[in-house]
Order: structure tokens, then C-alpha cells, then sequence
């Protein structure tokens, strides 16, 4: 009667329902759950944590029974060809033979289970991939400073994408919607089109370089070459009659103007010197199969995935191997420089970073390897080196020291500082942001070096024309309230903060697509591109 009437008191205060509820929770484990279910449930305990999170999402409830959904995603894998991943990565096939064994032949739900979490792994693993990239960019180069987040798509949607096998609309949402990864999307769609219908003939090797003017059998084969690619029209051989007779056709064998003006824009897009003269370099360009294009598009559209995702609207972007620097603008312009680059043995690094500061009238720190290298065995040919080049040596506290009284076969810990002034190595404006390389943006006195196509000249910093113009944007976009060319008229070495961080992003492209959709390829000054194409090729063990 007491436990009746404790029980009758509960239901009128609304208790009773709630205190079993709880009860009934605390009990209650999805692993003590019949069939595959329960089964799921004990088995996600050793999963990543991203599984075990999709099967909390859905109460453990399978997601592979149905076969026309494992029809549905194998098929969707193969379209990620399109994106220059290898479809049979994911198991298609394996997918395919493992859910005959679990439900057509009658398997217990030990084997269901493991094939639900199977079919879990790979369609999250080719999600992974297409957003965020399938290569490790850190284990391919250990200077690598470029954080990659990891991914950021909804498991509630994969879920729900899952049930209502809707795998290609998935995909299609999970793909990086940034204008270059599209273009570069759409390139690897045609030069794949270029390959089914055969691909371009080789130039034959020959003596001396296709000159406008020349009439030569190559050049039938150079107008083939470029009009593959679009940058020619095939020329139809044809006869017009006019009054008082008839109009010779123009011989396809002569280097015309429209041939030489396509030519020019062949080096142009592979950074070569637009002369319109197919000579060594440019025919080696020209005759590198369609394969090896496709396989460049496909590696560069893996460093767009580590890459484009979390890009501000405002940011600097160092384009490396198109010694090109863009600053993409709060209000929407662009602003574009040539740069210099670090050569082949001094690579400048790929790294993301914010611009902090400013260095006016700067004085250099000659770095140790440049000392040890460059700067020493001029010295010892020549002291009056350090009085030319304005370069003082200094004790490792700062303290003056007199040169002649310096041992240069063996100089020790000695610092040498270039004064500031017109003739400094960083000229008279250094734009800088925190890295372990210690690298920055800086003016230069070697202008003509610009004047170059291929710029891969410094010791790893990156010099950039037309810097002070550069430099004062940054001031105004950021509303720092400085004027560059006066604080340089001042010729005293400053420090001038920003007053806002300006993120910058420097990164390694051997193609890049152009505002037209064009495509341009350029060459991999530091031989990065095969190491990437192997591990991007290499199969995946699971």
C-alpha cells in the first residue's frame, strides 16, 4: 500500500515518468542490442573516431544492407576520375564481392558488421581525399608549413546521402568549389579528350630552330601540334577566284604571323622567352606527350586541395613557380607583381603565414650559409669587398671589429651586416611575417633581373617588383596610417606594424589556369612534381 501510494504521489508531481526514463537509459547499451546492430555497436568500439561518431548519428543502424546502395557508391567512385584520383583506391570491386558474401550467401551478423564498417571506411576515405587531398604533404617535404584542416563535411549529411543513395550529389558537394580547382577540373577533362583521339605528334629533331618566314615540312607539323590545344586554327588550303583571276592559296608550310603570334602564346603559357622562335627549349616543351600534361594537371589539383580551403577574402598569394605574387584586395581587386624566387638549390618554401611588419631602409644580416658560400670566398680574394658592398663585421655581441685584423681562412663566429642604403641586397623595403625559414619579401637592387622569364635567382627570400607600391596597399588596406615613400626619404631603418595581420600564402604551382580557362605549364625548377605524381599514384594499403 506505501509503495502504491509513493507511486500514485509521483505520477501527480510528474516525476515517475522522468526517474524511469533515466533508469532506463542507464541500463540500456546499444551493445546489448540483437542482430547487426548490437553487432555494429561492439565492433565501432575500435574505429576512428569520425566512424563511431556516423554510427552513434544513426543509432547503429546499418548502412550497407541495401544493394543498390553499394551499386549507387561504386559507381559515383569512378567519378572522381574527374578529379585526378584513382577510383579503384576506394575497392570498388571488393565492395561489390564482399556484399554478395554478407547477405546473398547468408553470413552472421559478425560479418555484416565488419562489411558495414568496411563500406563506412572507404566512402569517408574518398570524401577525405577529394576535399582535402589523399597525399600527406609533410611527408613528402620536411620544410613544409602549410597547415591542411582537416575535413569539414557534415557525417549527418554523408548519413543521409548514404540512405537516399544519392553518392554523386555527395560527392559533388564535397568537392572544392574554388574557380582555379574548377578550371583546373576542366583542363583534365580535355587534355583526356586530347588523349583518347591520339594525342600530338613530336617534333622531329633537327639542326637549327623554325624561324617566322621559313617554309619547311615541320612547320605543317607545328601548325597540328598547336592547333590540338587550340592555339591554331588549321589552315585550309583553298583557291578564291577573283576578277581578272585567281588567288593562290597560302602555303602551309611558310611561318606566317598568325603561326608565329600562336607560337608566342605557347611560351608565353610555359614561361618561355615569346620570341616566336622554336628553337631547344621551346620544341621541348612542345613535345612533351599528353600524358605527362595530364599527369601535371592532376598533382597540381592535389596542392590545390591542401591548399584551398579557409582562404580569407583578403590574402597575398606567392605563386612560386610562376614567379608571380597576387594580392587579392579587401575590395575585390587584384593586384599582381613579377617575383624572384629562390634557385633550385635555396628552394623557397611553401608556407602560410600573416605579414606583421615592415622593414624601411633595412640593413642585412648576411645569413650563415650565404656568408659561408657567397660572401667569405670573395673576402678572402678580395677585402676590399666589405668597403664596396658597405658590409660591416661585427663581433656576435654586435660589436665593431677591424677587418684586416680578422682571420678569413678562419673568421670564427663573426656577424656581417650590410648597411642600409640603395646598394642593399634587400633594397629599401622588407615586407615580413613570421616562419621558420626566415623568409620575407623584399625590394631588390637587381631590377633587371624581372626582365627574365624565368626568375629562380635568390638565396630563398622572394624579391618583388614594384614592392613600395605593394607595400603602401598593404598600409591602406589595413589602415595602418603610413606613407612608405616617406618613411624610405627618412633613410632611417624602421620597424612600422601593421595595424591588421594580412595573410599571406606561398605555395609551389607548375599549373596554373588563367582567367580565359587556359592552362599554363611551367617548369618544376625544384623537381617536386615526381615525388607527388608517385605517392599520388602509389596504391592505397588498407
Amino acid at each position: 500500500m506505501r509503495l502504491i501510494a509513493r507511486m500514485g504521489m509521483l505520477l501527480l508531481l510528474g516525476l515517475a515518468p522522468l526517474a524511469w526514463a533515466e533508469q532506463g537509459e542507464a541500463a540500456k547499451t546499444w551493445e546489448d542490442e540483437p542482430g547487426v546492430v548490437g553487432e555494429l555497436a561492439r565492433q565501432v568500439a575500435s574505429e576512428a573516431p569520425r566512424i563511431q561518431d556516423f554510427y552513434a548519428l544513426r543509432d547503429y543502424r546499418p548502412a550497407w544492407q541495401d544493394a543498390d546502395a553499394v551499386a549507387a557508391f561504386t559507381s559515383a567512385l569512378h567519378t572522381l576520375e574527374s578529379d585526378g584520383l584513382h577510383p579503384q583506391d576506394y575497392r570498388p570491386d571488393e565492395l561489390r564481392n564482399r556484399h554478395r558474401v554478407a547477405y546473398e550467401d547468408g553470413a552472421d551478423d559478425e560479418v555484416q558488421a565488419q562489411y558495414d564498417l568496411f563500406a563506412t571506411r572507404m566512402l569517408l576515405m574518398a570524401l577525405d581525399h577529394l576535399q582535402r587531398g589523399k597525399v600527406d604533404p609533410e611527408a613528402l617535404d620536411t620544410g613544409w608549413e602549410v597547415p591542411v584542416a582537416p575535413p569539414d563535411f557534415s557525417l549527418a549529411a554523408v548519413s543521409g546521402a548514404v540512405d537516399q543513395q544519392r553518392f554523386e550529389a555527395l560527392i559533388g558537394q564535397v568537392r572544392p568549389d574554388f574557380v582555379p580547382y574548377q578550371r583546373l577540373r576542366s583542363g583534365l577533362a580535355r587534355y583526356r579528350n586530347i588523349e583518347r583521339l591520339g594525342g600530338w605528334t613530336r617534333l622531329p629533331a633537327r639542326e637549327g630552330a623554325l624561324r617566322p618566314g621559313d617554309v619547311d615540312d615541320d612547320v605543317l607539323l607545328l601548325r597540328e601540334r598547336l592547333a590540338v590545344i587550340g592555339e591554331l586554327e588549321i589552315m585550309v588550303a583553298a583557291t578564291d577566284i577573283l576578277p581578272g583571276g585567281v588567288l593562290e592559296a597560302p602555303d602551309p608550310r611558310r611561318y606566317d604571323a598568325s603561326l608565329e603570334a600562336a607560337v608566342k602564346r605557347f611560351q608565353r603559357r610555359h614561361l618561355l622567352e615569346p620570341d616566336g622562335i622554336v628553337g631547344r627549349r621551346t620544341q621541348a616543351a612542345l613535345n612533351v606527350p599528353v600524358a605527362r600534361r595530364i599527369d601535371q594537371i592532376r598533382l597540381n589539383m592535389e596542392r590545390a586541395r591542401w591548399l584551398l580551403h579557409g582562404l580569407p577574402e583578403s590574402f597575398v598569394l606567392v605563386d612560386i613557380a610562376g614567379y608571380r605574387l597576387s594580392y587579392y584586395r579587401p575590395d575585390g581587386q587584384i593586384w599582381r607583381s613579377r617575383i624572384v624566387v629562390g634557385q633550385p638549390y635555396r628552394r623557397t618554401p611553401s608556407l602560410r603565414s600573416e605579414i606583421t611588419h615592415m622593414t624601411v631602409n633595412p640593413t642585412w644580416t648576411i645569413p650563415p650559409t650565404i656568408k659561408r658560400e657567397d660572401v667569405l670566398p670573395r673576402v678572402r680574394q678580395d677585402l676590399g669587398y666589405l668597403w664596396r658592398e658597405r658590409i660591416q663585421v661585427l663581433s656576435p655581441s654586435g660589436a665593431p671589429l677591424d677587418p684586416w685584423e680578422v682571420d678569413w681562412n678562419n673568421p670564427g663566429n663573426i656577424v656581417l651586416r650590410q648597411a642600409s642604403g640603395p646598394q642593399n641586397a634587400l633594397g629599401r623595403l622588407v615586407i615580413r611575417f613570421p616562419n621558420d625559414h626566415m623568409v620575407y619579401l623584399h625590394d631588390t637592387p637587381a631590377q633587371s633581373l624581372f626582365s627574365r622569364e624565368q626568375r629562380a635567382f635568390s638565396s630563398g627570400c622572394i624579391r618583388v617588383e614594384n614592392i613600395r607600391e605593394l607595400g603602401q596597399l598593404l598600409f591602406d588596406d589595413t589602415r595602418s596610417g603610413h606613407d612608405v615613400e616617406r618613411r624610405i626619404e627618412s633613410e632611417e631603418t624602421q620597424n612600422v606594424r601593421l595595424t591588421h595581420r594580412m595573410p599571406i600564402i606561398i605555395h609551389y604551382w607548375t599549373v596554373n589556369p588563367g582567367d580565359d580557362g587556359e592552362l599554363s605549364f611551367r617548369p618544376d625548377i625544384y623537381e617536386r612534381d615526381d615525388a607527388l605524381l608517385r605517392e599520388l599514384d602509389r596504391p592505397l594499403a588498407l
